[in-house]
């Protein structure tokens, strides 16, 4: 679904990544771990087509990403739930969700509604409420149910856990699965790296610009190198 070969980015002089190449097949959970500055965030920010590679290319379906405007990656199925959530904070819980099917003209965008209602029953809730007001629990799932109005086939989450309680965690990663099982590829990325591996099929280790490490879940798991710099182990 997602073929990502000898990827180069820079911001100015800085190679923030340097010639990654990964894969996410269709249907499965694929996590990306790393360090703060391991180059995630710059992974993800060009996969939806905020930044520009200065080299490689980003396949999606069978056709380049490279140089498409986000707005029309959005339009190819992909949609991408931001570091630090970003909603719009003025906006209410509903006018929140609308803006995340700005790019569909179908009469579906009720039901769709009321489906990310049935996930998140706490947004139901609060419909009405002005955003900026949610706990961080909350316009974590604002944040997802607006990805999940644009009806993606396959979702970036950048950090949903950052934040948040460890309860509240084990709820976003739950409905993280959930969500896979309605047929929505997803790739992950994450510093908590134990809950990450726990719902992924497979992962990828980024480390300065670059991705020494991958397997499924359970070996990245047991890595040594992995239990060491991601799990807290000595």
């Amino acid at each position: 679904m997602l073929e990502v070969t000898d990827l180069h980015v820079y911001y100015g002089e800085i190679h923030a990544l340097k010639g990654i190449s990964f894969r996410v097949a269709q249907g499965e959970i694929v996590t990306l771990l790393g360090n703060n500055g391991a180059g995630k965030t710059t992974t993800l920010r060009t996969l939806s087509g905020l930044l520009a590679p200065r080299q490689g290319d980003v396949r999606f379906e069978g056709g380049s990403l490279v140089g498409v405007a986000p707005h029309e990656v959005v339009l190819k199925g992909i949609t991408h739930v931001p570091e630090g959530r970003r909603i719009f904070n003025r906006l209410s819980v509903v006018e929140n969700l609308e803006m995340g099917a700005y790019t569909r003209g179908d009469p579906g965008v009720g039901q769709d509604m009321e489906q990310v209602f049935t996930i998140f029953p706490r947004l139901k809730e609060r419909r009405s409420q002005v955003a900026g007001t949610l706990s961080g629990g909350e316009q974590q799932m604002l944040a997802i149910g607006r990805a999940l109005m644009a009806k993606p086939r396959l979702l970036l989450l950048d950090e949903p856990s950052m934040g948040l309680a460890p309860v509240l965690v084990e709820q976003i990663f739950e409905t993280v699965l959930a969500i896979n099982r309605q047929g929505v590829t997803i790739l992950l990325v994450e510093q908590n790296a134990a809950m990450a591996l726990s719902i992924a099929g497979r992962g990828y280790v980024l480390e300065t610009g670059r991705l020494p490490l991958e397997g499924g879940a359970r070996e990245l798991a047991d890595n040594p190198e992995v239990r060491r710099a991601y799990l807290g182990e000595a």
